[in-house]
């Protein structure tokens, strides 16, 4: 395909295109073994941030069991153009931490909104450790 090229993304050029917020994907090995769904975001502060159900399959799958320890998770952005066969995609690779009551407030502020029915009071800040991008697009 020499009618194509793809770049790499610098850290600074993949938080520019996620800063939006939109849809990405939480990807993680939870109960049942490697997991990857689709979540509402917003980014604040540098952090992804998302809301899922309280006590939820979601939920659930990134407690530890031990005290304020966080859980490791990949989540992944893109935009894709399929008839111009182009796009972008962002991967952000850190822990997931759940949201405390006292930080509830702040999150929210962040405005994320989930396109999911039912109860999402639950918030889950990803603090990003390594973000890598790529872009495909026309030579």
């Amino acid at each position: 395909m020499a009618d194509r090229v793809l770049e790499e993304l610098d850290e600074e050029e993949c938080l520019r295109l996620i800063a939006p917020g939109g849809i990405g994907r939480i990807a993680y090995v939870g109960r049942f073994g490697p997991a990857v769904l689709p979540v509402n975001f917003k980014v604040q502060d540098g952090a992804i941030v998302f809301r899922t159900a309280e006590h939820g399959p979601l939920d659930e799958d990134l407690r530890t069991g031990i005290a304020d320890a966080d859980y490791k998770v990949a989540f992944e952005i893109d935009d894709i153009d399929v008839t111009a066969r182009r796009g972008w995609s962002v991967l952000v690779q850190g822990p997931a931490h759940h949201v405390t009551a006292a930080e509830r407030d702040e999150v929210r502020a962040a405005g994320v909104e989930s396109w999911a029915p039912g109860d999402r009071e639950m918030f889950v800040r990803i603090v990003p450790t390594r973000v890598t991008g790529r872009r495909v697009g026309a030579a």
